[in-house]
């Protein structure tokens, strides 16, 4: 099952208690305080993990604790550290906090590796030692551990691709990911086969390579939720291209022209989940022309490439079912990737 949005509840441990004690053993004729700190609580870290690609565990435990720290003992002992909690996460989860104006972003995790601190564990208090002084000698005063922090927190993941493919349902997304990748996806003769995005990796040879990402079928009204909605669109954000799929063949009952346009029109009104990542209208995109082995009328294909040719949109006929014309679709994908890698080096 792929989980992409959780809420759980983080609990950094608690500090252990200072501890009150004074020496007492034979042949110390002058003893004194000697109560030791308490240990440090233990702190929760997320973590970016590549055997991790959902978070679906997070679903059915939506509770996380570290431990506490160990209270401080007689003889200057300090209290054990609690031992920190590390969770892990799939690369392209973002992290978000619970507020009182709503959600606040702590961490964007894109790298495998990368670690960030969700909850701090609390101070171990000081025991009576650490309070002696020249004029207080037998100090009773001790602290107790401060508490470790704790939050509410939004765990929401958003696919690392470089390519991601949309369409209508049932256009092909799924056909041509298993045909260009090891992708297996589930497919269908019916709407909204896919319910959840699918990744696979592309190689051209030469070491050439990109991630590609299917996700479910986009329908009019997919802004504002409808069919599956703004819950897919955002794993979209992350990507460089778009390839944007139209079923050509008349099976639909829909005009190719209007797919395209009900399709753009969605992609420009999603708004998306994150300031910091180029709406998804302005992105390179390239249309490819599905399943042309099953063209009947034409004029469909025509009439789309004339409606692509007044926007300046690059148009690619392809089968995802025999191959036809998918070599040359990856090859002006890797261009426009490439492209865009330069656009975005620094100068």
């Amino acid at each position: 099952m792929f989980v992409d949005e959780v809420d759980i509840q983080v609990e950094a441990g608690a500090g252990g208690n200072g501890c009150l004690a004074f020496r007492r053993e034979a042949g110390v004729p002058r003893g004194g305080p000697s109560g030791g700190d308490g240990g440090r609580g233990g702190s929760i870290y997320l973590v970016a993990s590549p055997h991790r690609n959902t978070l679906l565990n997070y679903r059915y435990n939506p509770l996380y604790r570290a431990q506490r720290g160990q209270h401080g003992q007689g003889s200057n002992r300090t209290g054990r550290d609690g031992a920190d909690l590390e969770l892990e996460v799939p690369p392209g989860t973002v992290v978000y906090e619970h507020g009182d104006d709503g959600l606040i972003r702590m961490a964007d995790l894109t790298e495998v590796g990368q670690r960030v601190l969700v909850a701090r564990g609390g101070r171990g208090g000081r025991g009576n030692a650490a309070f002696a002084t020249p004029t207080n000698r037998a100090p009773r005063q001790t602290e107790p551990g401060q508490p470790g922090e704790s939050r509410k927190l939004r765990l929401r993941l958003k696919l690392l691709a470089d390519v991601g493919l949309v369409g209508y349902p049932n256009v092909g997304k799924s056909t041509l990911i298993a045909r260009v990748s090891a992708a297996r996806p589930k497919i269908a003769d019916y709407p909204f086969t896919t319910l959840s995005p699918n990744l696979g990796v592309v190689q051209l040879g030469d070491e050439r390579s990109f991630v590609i990402a299917d996700v479910p079928g986009l329908i009019e009204g997919a802004h504002e939720g409808l069919g599956l909605g703004t819950r897919f669109l955002a794993h979209l954000e992350r990507t460089r291209v778009l390839v944007h799929l139209i079923d050509v063949s008349s099976a639909t009952g829909r005009d190719p022209v209007d797919d395209y346009e009900v399709i753009t029109r969605e992609l420009a009104k999603f708004t998306g989940t994150d300031s910091d990542l180029p709406p998804l209208a302005e992105k390179p995109t390239i249309v490819a022309a599905n399943k042309v082995d099953a063209l009947d009328e034409p004029d469909r294909l025509q009439r789309l490439q004339a409606h692509l040719t007044e926007r300046g949109v690059p148009l690619y006929p392809i089968s995802a079912v025999t191959g036809e014309g998918v070599s040359a679709l990856l090859e002006a994908v890797w261009r426009q990737l490439t492209s865009a890698d330069e656009d975005s080096s620094p100068a």
